[in-house]
Formats: C-alpha cells, structure tokens, sequence
C-alpha cells in the first residue's frame, strides 16, 4: 500500500511516499510569480501622475499558475492509497479544494489536512511516516 504525504505552499511541495518500507521524496517547484504592487509619484504631494494597478491581471494569472501547480503535483500523486496534505498558510486547503473539484478518484483518498510549519526534509519524512504509523 502506498502511502502519500503532501508538504505544499506557495513556492514548492515536498511529496514523500512510503511503500513497502522504503520512502521517496519529491520536490515540486511552483512558477507562481510574485508581484509587487508599485504606486504613487514618487512626489510628497497627492496630486500628480499615480500608477493604475490592475489587480484583476495579476490575481487571474496566479489563479491560472496555481491550477498548473496543482496539476503537476497531482501528476506525481496520482497513484496513491492513501493521502494526507499539510503545510502552512491556506495552499493546503486550496489545493485540497481542487481536488475535490476536479480529481474526485484522488480526493476520496484524502485521509486528512492539516496546518504544519515550515519543516526540513527530515522532519517532512518523518512526519509522514508518524501520521500513517509507518517505521
């Protein structure tokens, strides 16, 4: 039986994968671009020429860089028993969001998900193997 944990945030997921004893981890690179939001005229005064942001533009294309994310790490997932998704911030919940949208097969095997911090390698890997009661 093969056992999956997915470690994800905005920049990157760790998947480990216990079988049989043996664990594998795998790192996932998202390309979601980061913004910053420039604005004013550079001037002490409010008036003057200001920067139009337009927000709708960036936040459509981190939704378009978050859906192929997903699917990449959902490339490396598919053939799991058994599922549990952690990590920091709201990544975790929106990725499992997406799976039960569009990977139905794959979301009925989410065992859980859950909030984590920031770990090393070692501590993801181990944290897997805890949840699942693996050693």
């Amino acid at each position: 039986m093969k056992h999956t944990g997915v470690w994800i945030d905005n920049d990157k997921a760790y998947i480990v994968e216990v079988e049989n004893g043996s664990e594998k981890l795998t790192t996932v690179k998202s390309n979601i671009e980061r913004f910053k939001a420039k604005g004013g005229s550079g001037q002490r005064f409010k008036s003057g020429p200001q920067d139009v942001i337009k927000d709708s533009k960036y936040l459509e294309r981190e939704k378009h860089q978050l859906k192929q994310y997903f699917e990449d790490v959902v490339a490396k997932i598919k053939d799991t028993n058994a599922l549990v998704i952690f990590g920091p911030a709201g990544t975790n919940q929106k990725f499992s969001k997406e799976l039960n949208t569009n990977y139905n097969t794959l979301a009925s095997k989410i065992k859980d998900v859950v909030k984590a911090d920031s770990m090393t390698d070692n501590q993801i890997k181990a944290w897997v193997k805890d949840y699942f009661k693996l050693n």
